[in-house]
This record gives structure tokens, sequence and C-alpha cells, in this order.
């Protein structure tokens, strides 16, 4: 078994420090790129999402390099997600490739026998004890809510750094130097040690930047490549960015769904305007709006790919908090035709009219 897995922002950290500590054989595909993009978007039906066609690309790349077995999460909810797995198979099965997919999903969807039979598909092929098994586990954790804390600080710091670019440069050279690490405790070591990096970057507390929310489909939001890096571009004009959603946060939220418990800030936030769940992330989204305001963020960008509907009825929805709460909020839709001269232009008129209300206010304009 040669395992691989499709990028989503900072889980793919997550996943190589389980592989490296299991000791199972493992294929890495490239960072979403250009390339991958094509490959999954000729492949693709039309009406496909981009993150369909991304993962997609992902998974063509890894078994052109040895890959024969695909990990990923899955999805039973309101959602395409759901169909993900099943599409990807018949795809890649007419295309000639044998591929055996193990899907991760909710216990309650599948019955926790079946989970623990799926796990086992890949535990079996450890070397290593029951024990050092649960170790892993643990420091896999560790790793991808270290490098979310380290990804979040340095995102809204890069509003406040002295030495324009500190920030950013220090943020990928730490997921850079985090894809060399060749276990899960080195791992864990590197990042405490570039999050104490972090803390000490020098910064001006009398700055007064532009702090923005970015909020969304949850793939085009972590997926860097998808959203043609608007996170890198915001820190390049010296905004502070906050985004809610981090793969350690999806942890949790899974962890806590069976009890009822899971973002319950959210929940709150988003009932008066939209109390149900409608599939993918459409009522966070909604929520993060309202929590975006009440924390004194100057806007908010929504980002979600053609065609998902939970975000399409989020973006009707928007308008009225936006609205409600004097705040401004604006919606990128991507898909593999966005250019990012057309994309570029619209963060710069966004930024520049978050920076006119921000005068108008200081000023008692």
């Amino acid at each position: 078994m040669k395992l691989t897995f499709p990028h989503l922002g900072n889980a793919s950290f997550a996943a190589k420090a389980i592989f490296d500590g299991l000791n199972i054989d493992y294929v890495i595909p490239p960072l979403s790129n250009k390339k991958a993009l094509q490959i999954g978007a000729y492949y693709s039906p039309e009406e496909m999402c981009l993150p369909f066609k991304i993962i997609l690309g992902n998974y063509i790349q890894s078994i052109e390099s040895g890959a024969d077995t695909v990990l990923i999460t899955g999805s039973c909810g309101p959602c395409r997600f759901g169909e993900y797995c099943e599409l990807h198979m018949n795809i890649l099965k007419k295309l000639g490739y044998n591929v055996d997919f193990i899907v991760i999903d909710y216990p309650k969807d599948i019955g926790i026998k079946e989970l623990l039979n799926r796990i086992s598909k890949i535990s079996s092929e450890s070397p290593i004890n029951t024990k050092d098994k649960f170790k892993t586990l643990y420091y896999a954790n560790k790793v991808v809510t270290l490098m979310d804390r380290i990804e979040q600080k340095t995102r809204y710091l890069a509003g406040y750094e002295i030495n324009k670019g500190e920030c950013k440069l220090l943020l990928h050279k730490c997921k850079s130097d985090a894809f060399e690490c060749n276990s899960p405790q080195e791992m864990v070591q590197l990042l405490k040690k570039y999050e104490g990096a972090v803390d000490n970057i020098k910064i001006d507390k009398n700055k007064n930047p532009l702090k923005i929310a970015i909020i969304g489909e949850i793939y085009t939001i972590l997926e860097p490549f998808s959203n043609l890096y608007i996170e890198d571009k915001l820190m390049d004009y010296g905004v502070s960015t906050k985004r809610y959603l981090y793969p350690s946060w999806w942890v949790k939220d899974a962890a806590l769904t069976p009890l009822k418990l899971n973002s319950l800030s959210i929940k709150n936030a988003s009932r008066k305007y939209l109390p149900y769940y409608i599939g993918g992330f459409g009522r966070e989204c909604v929520g993060e709006a309202v929590l975006s305001q009440k924390q004194g963020l100057h806007g908010a960008i929504q980002i979600f790919p053609v065609g998902c509907m939970p975000e399409i009825v989020s973006k009707s929805i928007l308008p009225s908090i936006s609205k409600d709460k004097d705040f401004p909020i604006m919606s990128l839709i991507v898909d593999e035709m966005t250019g990012e001269a057309g994309f570029v232009t619209r963060i710069e008129a966004f930024l520049d009219l978050l920076e006119r209300r921000k005068d108008y206010v200081l000023y008692g304009g």
C-alpha cells in the first residue's frame, strides 16, 4: 500500500506526520497548481465545482508517482462533497487507474464498526505497536494545531509588523521546513521553535491596519491555490486577516458534533439570519460574518466556488447582515476560469472602500 491524500491547507502536515509516525509508505501530491487544475478540469464533469477538479488533479499526479490508495474524509450531508469519492472512483477507473479508496466518515453515518474497519486498513500496514500508534495521532493533532496557530498569528500580525514582509516570509519558511521533517516529533519541535519566532516579531501596536475576515466554503478558503493566494496578497497590502475555519477547528468540530456542542458561538451568531443547517459551511459563513462585525473587524470577504449551493444561500443572506450591521462584505466566486487581474482589482477596490470608511470614522467625518 502506498497512500496519498488531497491537499487541504495545513491538513497535509497532519497527514504527513501520521504516515511518518506509522512508518507507512505514502506520496504527497505536488502543492495544488495549474497543472493539477488542468488535469482535473479536463476529466471532470463540466458542472462540478472547483475543489472537485483540483482534488482529482492531486490524485492523478500522486498515482503517476506510485500511489495506489487514496485517503479522504467523507460527508453524507447535503453537499456534493459527499459524492466526491464515488465520482472520483468512477473517473479514475475509466482512466485505467486501479486505485483503492479509504473514506473516513462520521460514525453516525457509517457506523462505528465500519469506521474502525476502514481505519484498520491503514493501521494494519504499520509495523509499530498500538501504544506508539496512539502517540502518533497525538503528535499529528499537535502538529496541525501548532501550524494553524502559527498561520493565524502571522496573518493577523502582518498588519502590525515593522519589517514589511517578515510575517509572510516566516510563515512560508515554516511550511517549507515542516515538509522536510521525517517524524511527527521532529515536526512538533520545529513548529514550537517557529511559534516562538512569531511571538518575537517586531510590531507597532500604534498602527491601525485594516482587519478583514475571510469566510466562505471551507476548501476555497483553506487551499490557497484555489483562492489565488488571497491571504498572501492581503499580507502584502499590510492587512490583518482573520479566518475562523482551520483543519484543527474542523477536528474539534467533528469531535463535538455527536454531543451537539460544536461551533456554539457561530450557531448563536447565525441564529437570526440562518438558524438551520443547510449543508457545507453555509451556516458557519453567516455566523462568522456576524461575529466579525461584533469583534470590530472592518469587513469580510466571502469566497466560494461556482455552483456551491450552501454558499449561494449564504451569499443571498449576507447583504441583510451588511445592511443591518453597517458591515461591508464582498463575495468572490472562483472557478478554473477566474482571472487574477480582475480578482486583484476587486480586492483593491474593496480595500479602498474600507480604508475610506475607517478614515471617515477615525477623523469624525
